[in-house]
């Protein structure tokens, strides 16, 4: 192309800039409705990472639900989610600072209504025959070693709190019946995950507000359920991968039956509460998100036939489904999309954007677009990944040099990459680097089996999967086998330290975000959502060899490519001393690494200070030890 710079990869100039970033983006989630007006929360970076709960009205007016600085989200199994209630005449937020539920008043300051600190609560639905909130309460005050969870009710006037359900460890998804005489909900109890195995539970709703004759409906050691759901007419609807996938079934009140049977997952790990992929536009019409092959799709379900029409819109990742009688809501993206608000009316199939996580979109000359990648690894097996090539229309690179390859490891690990447009990623196309998103065993999206690939083997599967992923594409000669990194945050993080502990030569540089060292630390200093979580993925903790193998903390002795270390001081789910102890180890043995520790920060970086300057970092140790071009802005 006429006018191109001649430039090595990875030293390219893009006007995707880590400011641009902050400046322009928010994350959006947490969708409801309330008739056809919409609600949702955004999570702005510019202030300070603060989540605002946001309503459009029937007249098309956008309006803050909490006002500033009211922070409007819930720290319930740390992850939080369902951190609103909406109501026909109020809305109702758990407020971040003391964990309290308080009601919105619009113009003002939120009032506060429940009085006690240390319980937390989330999750919510409105029983307007009591004029209650039944939700999820996390209670901090009781002395033990871990928080108490259990399910309660708090009135809606003098915020008084009851409990409902008790003695599971975990509990989510409290849902009333469209008659307001039953009440279903799902628990799961040590050492399980949702995902692993969790059971679905109905009783019936006494006119005192107490519940009767609990039952399990489904559920149990190797099923895990996702989102029940009340139809219109009186029948409970949730999701179950006791196929093998994540599909549609129901409770008619006499036995459970299949809705609709596929090679596909209509659930997705249960990391936040509140998370919904399908919804009733009526009794007998049902619209969903699912996920083939990594990628999210969106269609109609009549219930009664089986019949699924798939709407004709180039969205590739949901995050949140919604409905009313005319239209779908969603939270969607796609490669050359930003996550965005949006509707599709039910008549036309035609989708309309109502609010984009991203004002100003890149120019699609500096947008790579990503390639599914199916490559070979260890046992014979296959797994997958999305290549990102490099673009930028405005450079091109010296005949025959490859790309310097950054191998992006997700968190969970029980979690999957997304094909929504991302501007991290394209921050690293445009300046000439190549990126491969990993699924690799364990993520989900590819069925109950891929996903059991990782257990007890956390910190092998993972480990070949990203290192088979990278030297697959430098084999087919799509990027440079001497110039590979990888990053990755949390469970993403561990992967990163494991790769160049275990996997000595592979990558050239690595970059853990809040990453794990010390699976024994771990078990100790984590939080109780997933305070056994690694008796799946590794072992029984009485196992202190394996847990001793795995860590890479003991085994400093071996990394020999430069790392760098990017921590938030108040993290609960990975805490500081995990980077802490083993930058001290890198220190001890003479290695070479960087160590960033950011103020006021917890599990996720949310302050636009913050993501811009470990985007920089990240920046600038790539482009002094990748492309030999030295430190840059």
């Amino acid at each position: 192309m006429a006018n191109r710079g001649l430039l090595g990869y990875g030293s390219w100039r893009s006007p995707i800039t880590s400011d641009l970033i902050v400046a322009e983006t928010v994350s959006l989630g947490q969708l409801r409705t309330r008739g056809e007006e919409l609600f949702w929360v955004e999570s702005r970076p510019s202030e300070n990472g603060r989540n605002v709960v946001v309503r459009r009205g029937t007249d098309g007016v956008v309006r803050d639900v909490n006002a500033a600085p009211f922070n409007a989200r819930t720290r319930v199994y740390e992850y939080g989610g369902g951190a609103y209630v909406v109501t026909p005449d109020q809305v109702f937020l758990s407020g971040f600072q003391d964990q309290g539920l308080y009601v919105a008043i619009e113009g003002s300051a939120p009032r506060p209504l429940t009085r006690t600190e240390g319980r937390r609560f989330a999750d919510g639905v409105f029983d307007p025959a009591h004029g209650r909130i039944v939700c999820v309460c996390e209670d901090h005050t009781t002395g033990a070693d871990e928080p108490r969870h259990t399910l309660v009710a708090v009135h809606g006037v003098s915020g008084a709190v009851s409990s409902l359900a008790e003695g599971a460890d975990f509990y989510a998804s409290p849902k009333l019946s469209p008659d307001h005489r039953r009440l279903a909900w799902i628990t799961w109890s040590h050492p399980d995950m949702p995902w692993d195995a969790s059971a679905l539970w109905v009783a019936d709703l006494q006119t005192d507000g107490s519940l009767a004759s609990p039952r399990r409906l489904a559920g149990g050691a190797a099923e895990s359920i996702f989102q029940p759901e009340w139809s219109p007419d009186g029948m409970l609807y949730f999701v179950s991968d006791r196929s093998g996938w994540w599909n549609l079934w129901r409770w008619t009140g006499e036995r459970v039956e299949p809705v609709l049977q596929a090679e596909a997952e209509f659930g997705r790990p249960q990391w936040n509460l509140g998370m919904s992929t399908y919804a009733f536009a009526n009794a007998t019409t049902l619209v969903c998100a699912f996920v083939e092959k990594g990628f999210w799709r969106c269609g109609r379900l009549d219930v009664g036939s089986g019949r699924l029409d798939r709407f004709d819109v180039p969205y590739s990742a949901v995050g949140d489904l919604r409905a009313t009688p005319t239209r779908a809501v969603l939270i969607a993206g796609a490669p050359g999309l930003p996550n965005a608000v949006v509707t599709i009316d039910l008549k036309t199939g035609a989708p309309t954007v109502v609010r984009s996580s991203s004002t100003q979109p890149p120019d699609p000359k500096y947008m790579s677009m990503p390639q599914p990648v199916e490559f070979p690894t260890t046992g014979g097996r296959t797994a997958h990944a999305l290549f990102y090539p490099p673009r930028n229309d405005d450079y091109s690179a010296p005949d025959r040099e490859l790309p310097p390859l950054i191998v992006k490891v997700h968190g969970g690990p029980t979690a999957s990459a997304s094909s929504a447009l991302n501007l991290n990623t394209q921050f690293w196309t445009s300046r000439g680097f190549a990126v491969l998103d990993v699924n690799y065993g364990g993520s989900s999206g590819y069925g109950r089996a891929y996903r059991d690939r990782l257990k007890h083997s956390w910190g092998i599967v993972d480990l070949d999967d990203c290192a088979n992923a990278a030297l697959h594409m430098a084999g087919i000669g799509r990027v440079d086998r001497q110039r590979m990194a990888i990053s990755g945050g949390s469970a993403g993080g561990y992967t990163v330290i494991c790769a160049l502990a275990f996997r000595d030569g592979v990558f050239q540089a690595g970059t853990s975000y809040y990453g794990i060292s010390d699976l024994k630390a771990l078990l100790r200093d984590t939080h109780k959502f997933e305070s056994r979580y690694t008796h799946w993925l590794v072992g029984p903790p009485e196992d202190d060899q394996c847990y001793h193998d795995r860590s890479p903390l003991h085994f400093a002795d071996r990394i020999n490519a430069p790392l760098l270390f990017l921590q938030g001081e108040e993290d609960r789910v990975v805490p500081p001393n995990q980077t802490e102890m083993m930058a001290r180890a890198l220190l001890d043995r003479g290695r070479t690494f960087g160590l960033i520790m950011f103020a006021g920060e917890q599990h996720g970086f949310r302050k636009a200070d913050t993501i811009r300057k470990a985007l920089d970092a990240e920046l600038n140790f790539y482009a002094l030890l990748l492309t030999g071009t030295g430190l840059r802005a």
